[in-house]
């Protein structure tokens, strides 16, 4: 396929998938609300582009937005298979005194990961954390060490943490931005369990306490995720929704009630679903082109994408997409799979707007000795006419 027909194909699945009336179109997209917060990130989830941000990567305490790293880490475990959630975990009796909000567990009893999870989640129980956390490294103090691994490992570079809990301590911070990328991974890397983030109330030792997140009474698209509040923090919220196929996550540090970090969340989230669409033309892996190959065992290798080319615009914006792809002109084996033969750009207008590299979706392996001596001439008289 040349680089004139594939731009063409993603032109003509722009108009059929986008399909935005004149006036959405020809709007204007006014400026986004200013928030009564300290800080602010408006995210798209499945592109992870930033659509609306104020102080965004301004260190905050996050007061107890700590315990999604917390409870990350724990379904991540059991993932891999580290714990279970049927373990049953000792409550120790620095579990047992921490301060704060809780889900008041007693100490020395046990309490299974699973009840502990969503005492975490729901109650935003800091006894909880601890408990979790003592079962999976130890000690609160070690717990906190591979909090910092994992958020290095998600990109989180203006977060740093000291406990569990989110408690305040100096040398305890994160920024918005961070966690929208952290609100990002829990829920695509593991959605039975975000799931328990969406629960209204959990009921445990004969105490029914409900969610925090008023917007999952206010908004029934809004499926997660947590609450926040010290006295130096302010009242924090990380929350989701879900509205025709898109989602958004909605980030606010530092405002000056409950109802007001509902308020001004809801504010993102409304202005984030009626100026933008998201779309996702080409999924990773998917064949694009094929391209030929010298020396190889085989005369061609298809050519894909890494990620999924997925693209958050205003919207009426998609339809004037242009596409460009470039392969390698001269692409000889060995290849291996993943190796990079090209590029795609994508432009509006003028501008681009994204560019990723094609990979090799496939390896060539090195052709027999005639083939490789053959495809040497071909290239010698090759060479002399291009």
């Amino acid at each position: 396929m040349n680089i004139t027909s594939f731009a063409k194909r993603l032109f003509l699945l722009v108009l059929v998938i986008a399909a935005p009336s004149a006036w959405a179109a020809e709007q204007v997209i006014p400026a986004p609300p200013q928030l009564a917060a300290k800080a602010y990130v408006l995210m798209d989830a499945a592109s992870g582009e930033v659509l609306v941000q104020n102080n965004g990567d301004e260190r905050l305490p996050p007061a107890s937005l700590t315990k999604l790293m917390t409870a990350y880490i724990a379904t991540l475990e059991i993932r891999k298979g580290q714990i279970s959630e049927s373990d049953m975990v000792t409550v120790s009796e620095h579990a047992w005194r921490t301060g704060g909000s809780r889900m008041f567990i007693q100490v020395n009893t046990q309490v299974s990961v699973s009840d502990l999870l969503h005492g975490i989640i729901i109650q935003s129980g800091n006894d909880a954390s601890v408990a979790v956390a003592e079962h999976i490294a130890g000690s609160e103090d070690a717990f906190a060490d591979m909090m910092n691994t994992t958020a290095a490992s998600l990109g989180m570079t203006g977060s740093h943490f000291m406990n569990a809990t989110g408690l305040p301590n100096p040398d305890h911070y994160a920024t918005a931005h961070d966690m929208a990328r952290l609100a990002r991974a829990i829920i695509y890397e593991d959605p039975a369990h975000y799931a328990i983030y969406s629960q209204k109330e959990f009921f445990w030792n004969n105490i029914k306490q409900p969610n925090r997140n008023l917007l999952l009474w206010r908004d029934k698209t809004v499926d997660g995720l947590k609450t926040g509040h010290t006295d130096e923090a302010g009242y924090c919220l990380v929350a989701s929704a879900v509205r025709d196929g898109q989602r958004l996550i909605a980030v606010v540090f530092g405002t000056a009630s409950e109802q007001a970090r509902a308020a001004e969340t809801q504010k993102l989230l409304t202005y984030g679903f009626r100026f933008f669409e998201t779309q996702t033309f080409y999924q990773k892996g998917a064949e694009l082109a094929k391209s030929p190959v010298w020396k190889g065992a085989t005369r061609e290798v298809k050519a894909g994408l890494a990620q999924d080319l997925t693209l958050t615009l205003p919207r009426g914006q998609a339809k004037k997409l242009q596409a460009n792809m470039t392969l390698n002109p001269q692409l000889v084996a060995p290849i291996a799979q993943g190796d990079v033969i090209g590029k795609v750009e994508v432009k509006l207008e003028d501008k681009v707007v994204h560019t990723a590299d094609l990979i090799a979706l496939e390896p060539v392996e090195e052709g027999g000795f005639i083939r490789r001596l053959w495809d040497s001439i071909r290239l010698f008289f090759y060479g002399l006419f291009n």
